[in-house]
């Protein structure tokens, strides 16, 4: 692919929690790159840095300063109304707390999504949430409730979510986490169909390494910087291990 598959841009990107001692440097001058008709792997351990750089380029966290450019727009430019409209248009997220509503359906999950977002009617609505919840194997569990759910289950919808918009940029934190790996196979394989066969830019955050072959960019961070991390390229040949953006 050439530059021209650029949807999401991170230049020179800082941004630090606290004050004084207590200072924490979360993004250290952060360039990336992440291109449409991909899925991008993003590790590193904990406190490294990876969540705030997840937030930062979809809109979420303003960095303390750099430049994001999703879809070609400065998204830190934009006032919070424009920013949260983008995101609706563009945007599909998927986080480790699910962020349901408690009084909504599974089904009612998705085409609220769909019908808010969209404006799609009640029967489109139904078909596309029907159809996803088939995928991600939840349309036994369609009428239910989040309370009636197990953990698992409430990822999957929260995915299902996400990915029944069919969105340009889909950004997702540890989506793995509460599910059995059968399970999160099958996420991860639709998170790579998203971007495979619909041309979305997709960046996982994750610890799971087992995503690692699904991934055609793998990203390491460590200490609020992304790493060269040459070993890991040996252990899994034919991956290639993305570096920092060159300064522009």
């Amino acid at each position: 692919m050439t530059d021209d598959n650029v949807t999401l841009k991170g230049e020179h990107l800082f941004r630090t929690f606290g004050e004084g001692d207590e200072e924490t440097v979360a993004l250290n001058d952060v360039t990336v790159d992440l291109k449409a008709g991909e899925i991008s792997l993003l590790m590193g351990p904990s406190g490294s840095g990876k969540s705030t750089l997840l937030a930062a380029l979809s809109g979420l966290l303003s960095p303390d300063s750099g430049r994001v450019l999703a879809l070609g727009t400065s998204i830190w430019g934009l006032s919070e109304r424009e920013r949260e409209r983008f995101r609706l248009r563009h945007c599909g997220f998927i986080f480790q707390g699910y962020n349901l509503f408690p009084a909504l359906t599974a089904r009612q999950q998705l085409e609220l999504v769909v019908r808010w977002g969209e404006g799609a009617s009640a029967k489109e609505a139904r078909r596309r949430a029907d159809e996803v919840l088939s995928l991600l194997d939840m349309t036994k569990r369609a009428n239910m409730r989040p309370a009636q759910l197990s953990g698992g289950e409430k990822q999957r919808v929260a995915i299902g979510r996400a990915l029944v918009k069919d969105p340009q940029l889909l950004f997702a934190d540890e989506p793995t986490s509460a599910l059995d790996w059968a399970h999160g196979e099958e996420v991860v394989r639709l998170l790579r169909n998203a971007a495979h066969d619909r041309g979305a830019t997709v960046l996982i955050v994750a610890h799971d390494a087992r995503i690692i072959p699904y991934a055609d960019n793998v990203l390491y961070m460590e200490d609020g910087e992304l790493q060269d991390r040459d070993e890991e390229s040996l252990m899994h040949p034919g991956r290639h291990y993305a570096h920092p953006a060159a300064p522009r």
